[in-house]
């Protein structure tokens, strides 16, 4: 199943990218909403191979997730790799440049069952595509809220 989703931001593209490839502001944000972060041994810090494994609890059973940084252009792209036992998948962001102070977010997220009870999720998500699409870009708006939030903050404070 593939989902699409763009936003605008009244703010420079690359203030933009630093936000998103800010590791440590998101592991201690989920950490604050209950999900537990671990970090395998050896995996870089940022960039290509960075990686993170995630416990927490959705729609009531707990889900473990891998995720990795597969590839990365600064100011531009991040490309996500997610693993779990029963789905797999990639997303993609990319950070475009529309005036010096606009930009634009665009996330794509594919994700394929691998289990018979994941494949029974995906198509019931299918099913009602249109409200999980219209989730799906609330989501990313809720973000583009926050990081302009936070770039605000930064001119305020500077």
């Amino acid at each position: 199943m593939k989902l699409t989703a763009k936003t605008d931001l009244e703010v420079p593209a690359a203030a933009v990218f630093a936000v998103l490839t800010d590791h440590a502001s998101w592991e201690r944000e989920a950490i604050r909403n209950g999900v537990e972060i671990e970090r395998p041994p050896g995996s870089p810090l940022t960039g290509v191979g960075a990686e993170w494994r995630v416990r927490g609890h959705y729609r009531g059973k707990a889900r473990k997730v891998q995720v990795r940084i597969t590839e990365m252009t600064p100011g531009q792209r991040l490309m996500l790799g997610i693993e779990s036992p029963s789905i797999e998948g990639t997303s993609r962001v990319e950070v475009m440049v529309l005036s010096p102070r606009r930009s634009r977010i665009r996330v794509d997220l594919e994700i394929k069952p691998k289990t018979l009870a994941a494949r029974l999720f995906i198509n019931t998500l299918r099913l009602a595509k249109g409200r999980v699409t219209a989730r799906f870009e609330g989501r990313l708006g809720q973000l583009g809220s926050r990081i302009k939030d936070r770039y605000d903050r930064s001119l305020a404070s500077a």
